[in-house]
């Protein structure tokens, strides 16, 4: 039985899209079978898994409209083992068309019911805010990873974001956990992005990834290329951390590596 994980921040630019298709890269080459959702309109994580988006007719829009099955609206990908439900941005008008339906927080996890049997891992990128989509992830989701940029506004929103989880725990979804806080974009010659690092172990201790996400070029540049680090460049600084934040995900998840 698979595991759903929602990777969600409401800030943008902390690295939810880089981090949400080079996990799901990374579990792939670690041979796990790997979906991901792209539930932001932006659709970076369609393009940065080499899929035009002009060319998207099915996807995450006609999912939350249930107007399509979740099997119909898979894509595959060059990433092994690595599976895709693409987004557009149509999906910008599913928070306005879901307002007056029954249920509307609960449409993703009606829509994907049932694919936990064909992953080890689904992984939804969520829309840099606390709107529908976000509720919907949260809803659907097993755990949420939260990713954390080393920088000075790091923990501006994050109280925020708590909160929304702990409601969605509450009213929606009493099984979601918190998965871990990820550090993202860290430079080792800044004092500032230790002193993150440090603040945010000192207020979350385990609730952290051991793994940090260091500023990387090549990890900049793999989008435009529209493949994950690990195709791009598996040699790099940034696909070494991505593959150890896979293999520590599994180890978390008590499955061997």
């Amino acid at each position: 039985m698979g595991k759903i994980i929602a990777i969600a921040n409401q800030k943008g630019g902390v690295g939810k899209t880089t981090t949400t298709v080079n996990l799901a890269a990374s579990l792939g080459v670690l041979e796990k079978k790997v979906l991901l959702i792209d539930a932001d309109p932006q659709a970076n994580a369609t393009s940065g898994l080499g899929i035009n988006v002009d060319e998207i007719e099915t996807g995450t829009y006609q999912l939350l409209e249930h107007t399509k099955t979740a099997k119909e609206t898979i894509i595959h990908t060059d990433s092994p083992n690595l599976d895709l439900i693409p987004s557009h941005i149509d999906l910008v008008a599913i928070e306005i068309e879901l307002v007056d339906k029954d249920e509307r927080e609960y449409m993703l996890k009606k829509a994907i019911v049932g694919l936990k049997e064909d992953y080890d891992y689904i992984l939804v990128d969520c829309a840099p805010s606390l709107g529908l989509l976000t509720l919907n992830a949260l809803t659907a989701a097993d755990s949420v990873i939260i990713p954390i940029q080393c920088e000075y506004f790091a923990l501006e929103g994050l109280g925020k974001l708590l909160n929304t989880i702990k409601s969605v725990q509450k009213i929606h979804n009493p099984e979601l956990d918190i998965e871990g806080l990820l550090l993202t974009m860290f430079d080792s010659r800044l004092r500032l992005s230790n002193q993150v690092v440090e603040e945010v172990r000192k207020h979350f201790s385990d609730m952290v990834f051991d793994t940090i996400i260091q500023r990387n070029v090549r990890l900049s540049e793999a989008p435009s290329y529209g493949e994950s680090i690990i195709k791009y460049d598996a040699s790099s600084k940034g696909a070494t951390n991505y593959l150890n934040l896979a293999n520590e995900l599994l180890k978390k998840n008590k499955e061997t590596v």
